[in-house]
């Protein structure tokens, strides 16, 4: 089941076109990660997903839902964060909760339903700005996930957050997918992060998508094969097709390829250390794909 379709937006503002013709669909239980480098239009397609500026062209559709032609009902299907929760500090968590509850209806057992989900059940009664900024982030999701959202939609939810906290919302975000069946659309400049966090991504740079598909897919694109010798500059010279990375040789071939090689470096008198596949990373991939520019 989809949950989430971008049909052909774009965005269009005075002669400058900010997002060109960029399409993508979310799986029901999907972590979808977001990249782009800043000015790439993440942002601005994060606002047309959630109705706060119109496309110029193009749809989106929630649960089946035309955002633009049935507002109301695509969006009670959506929780989302966009830049920072807005949150009341000198509130507790569980005030904070029912001020958002009480706008949707929902009752206290809907406000420990999600405050059980991001583990926070413990802390619901102190003050805010007691939170650590973890806590806060937490908390922010819990606000998005009343109602039963099918989609969760975040951007940064890991910005400003310590090793831990990243991954207290990595695994947060994976347990919402896996058992709630949740669709998540995340955006993020945590490659690393991202890798381990999201199922599939898409990359937008300069408006346009540049690429799309599963990380593992993606990041395993670039086939090589990684041989670590005494005379890396000789072993270069007598393997077709190979580069040389530093103090290592890469030649684009598959793992099947690589025996013949070491035999015939062994024959020519060349000590072979080691031989592992070469594994593309996410930032290595989002690298070549935006011609160096950092993701923002």
């Amino acid at each position: 089941m989809i949950t989430l379709e971008a049909q052909h937006l774009t965005k269009i503002i005075g002669d400058r076109t900010i997002v060109d013709d960029v399409s993508f669909a979310i799986e029901k239980g999907e972590v979808f990660g977001f990249l782009g480098p800043n000015g790439a239009g993440k942002t601005t397609t994060i606002r047309m997903l959630v109705g706060l500026i119109k496309p110029t062209a193009g749809r989106v559709l929630i649960c089946g839902h035309d955002l633009r032609r049935e507002f109301e009902t695509a969006m009670r299907c959506i929780g989302c964060i966009v830049e920072t929760p807005d949150l009341y500090r000198f509130m507790s968590g569980r005030e904070n909760l029912a001020h958002f509850a009480r706008m949707l209806g929902a009752g206290s057992a809907e406000i420990e339903r999600v405050a059980s989900l991001v583990n926070l059940a413990h802390r619901l009664d102190q003050r805010v700005g007691t939170y650590s900024l973890g806590m806060r982030q937490r908390l922010g999701i819990a606000q998005a996930l009343l109602g039963h959202p099918k989609l969760l939609i975040l951007d940064e939810p890991a910005n400003g957050l310590d090793p831990a906290g990243i991954r207290e919302i990595r695994e947060l975000l994976r347990s919402l997918a896996r058992e709630q069946s949740m669709s998540v659309f995340v955006s993020s400049h945590l490659l690393a992060e991202i890798e381990l966090t999201c199922d599939r991504v898409a990359i937008i740079h300069k408006g346009r998508i540049l690429r799309e598909g599963s990380v593992r897919d993606l990041i395993s694109s670039q086939r090589a094969m990684e041989f670590r010798v005494n005379d890396v500059q000789r072993a270069a010279e007598l393997v077709q097709n190979a580069t040389i990375d530093h103090d290592r040789l890469l030649v684009p071939i598959d793992e099947s390829a690589a025996p013949p090689i070491v035999a015939a470096l062994a024959e020519a008198g060349i000590e072979v250390y080691r031989v592992a596949p070469n594994k593309q990373t996410l930032e290595e991939m989002f690298l070549e794909a935006t011609g160096g520019e950092t993701v923002g």
